[in-house]
């Protein structure tokens, strides 16, 4: 059981690298390729946009999919698609077609819709296995991005050039990765168990988001992607403005992504320590250390600290609110439940892609970094308000069966 727990776990992981690298790639490129296509370039993030208004579209039906036919089903879907996306992404640069990259980057979406929920499979996989083991099978398979961003910026800075029209190259590039996608996630072997009667009734969706600790969940999870996203899609476009060359913005995100992801290797034990709360609330703090570097300037080595205390603030805060999101809802719920809250990030993401260009180029790098401050304060103090409610130990004294009521 324990090999088959660890396959599993490692195979998630894999695909969670594969689905990184196309994230991270395609947040290296597509600011600057809508720049580049754009006339008004306030329009610049739209491709970004169109990517997460995908996501956010796709992540209702993909959770019903997936709890009809199954996870490995589901995934395929997803990284077929991601073939579809990314030749037509390749077809809009050689068209100079804004509107074209939209549509591929939207149609993209879908991709990341199933591949967001590789967090919550190993969250399965050790409940079938091994119960004890959830938080840190969540965070070992979020630490599978690590791969992805070290390939993403090193993909995109090779393949922006190689063919006549900039950035063509690289969306056809990533087709590769989806086709190893696809196959690899023929490996899949989740047990498909029945809901039972022991697992009682599945409860109105209203009835459990009416539960505190999901509703800070939700609000963990999705300011803390919001916030992340809306200063990390325009860095490349803030370092250009700055005058930083490409390969230092390359740089850049691939120590926001290393600090991502990279503390996924721990971050299910601190958990397992000191619990989920205060974890959340120290990703908090590190969010607003990124703040507080971003003000100081605007050297390299100052978009790159602040970055990368953005990633590990994000890991902190994503990782706690997943981990308690799976503690508030049933076997029969979970599907349901997961799909709404990814549902809320990726509308949280849309608001912040979209209007993250306009906000640079109107008010600067500073005023935008402020911007995100009142965000994390509604996260911390909801989180300080929930440990004054259920304790801080929460996390830790929550059996991974139980529920939080």
């Amino acid at each position: 059981m324990i090999a088959s727990l660890r396959f599993q776990i490692g195979l998630f992981a894999v695909l969670q690298a594969l689905l990184l690298t196309n994230n991270v790639t395609l947040i290296a490129i597509n600011g600057l390729a809508g720049f580049q296509l754009a006339e008004d370039k306030t329009w610049a993030t739209l491709p970004v946009t169109g990517y997460i208004l995908g996501g956010a579209v796709w992540a209702m039906p993909a959770a019903r999919i997936m709890r009809r036919h199954g996870r490995r089903v589901g995934y395929g879907i997803g990284s077929l698609v991601a073939v579809l996306a990314s030749a037509l992404g390749w077809a809009a640069m050689q068209a100079a077609s804004l509107p074209l990259l939209c549509t591929a980057t939207f149609i993209g979406g879908l991709y990341n819709a199933f591949g967001v929920s590789y967090r919550f499979a190993a969250a399965d996989a050790a409940d079938h296995y091994r119960p004890t083991f959830r938080a840190r099978a969540i965070s070992l398979v979020l630490a599978g991005g690590v791969i992805g961003g070290v390939v993403g910026p090193e993909l995109a800075k090779w393949s922006r050039g190689v063919m006549p029209v900039a950035f063509a190259g690289t969306y056809l590039t990533l087709i590769g990765f989806a086709i190893l996608s696809f196959l690899l996630a023929q490996l899949i072997r989740l047990p498909n168990r029945p809901v039972s009667a022991s697992d009682g009734p599945a409860r109105p969706l209203s009835t459990i988001l009416a539960q505190p600790a999901c509703w800070v969940a939700i609000v963990a999870n999705a300011l803390s992607y919001g916030v992340m996203n809306l200063l990390m899609v325009v860095t490349p476009l803030a370092m250009e403005a700055c005058r930083h060359p490409f390969e230092s913005a390359a740089l850049v995100l691939e120590w926001h992504v290393i600090g991502m992801y990279a503390p996924g290797f721990v971050t299910g034990s601190l958990i397992g320590r000191i619990g989920v709360l205060p974890v959340i609330a120290l990703g908090c703090v590190l969010m607003f250390g990124c703040v507080a570097v971003a003000l100081s300037g605007v050297d390299l080595m100052q978009f790159l600290a602040s970055l990368f205390l953005l990633g590990v603030g994000w890991n902190f805060m994503y990782t706690g609110g997943t981990t308690l999101l799976t503690r508030t809802c049933g076997p029969a719920e979970k599907n349901r439940v997961q799909g709404f809250a990814d549902a809320c990030t990726f509308a949280t993401m849309i608001v912040t892609s979209a209007s993250s260009a306009a906000l640079l180029f109107s008010n600067g790098w500073a005023l935008l970094n402020l911007l995100s401050v009142p965000f994390v304060a509604i996260v911390l103090v909801a989180t300080i308000w929930l440990a004054g409610r259920e304790g801080w130990g929460v996390g830790r004294l929550v059996s991974p069966q139980a529920t939080v009521r």
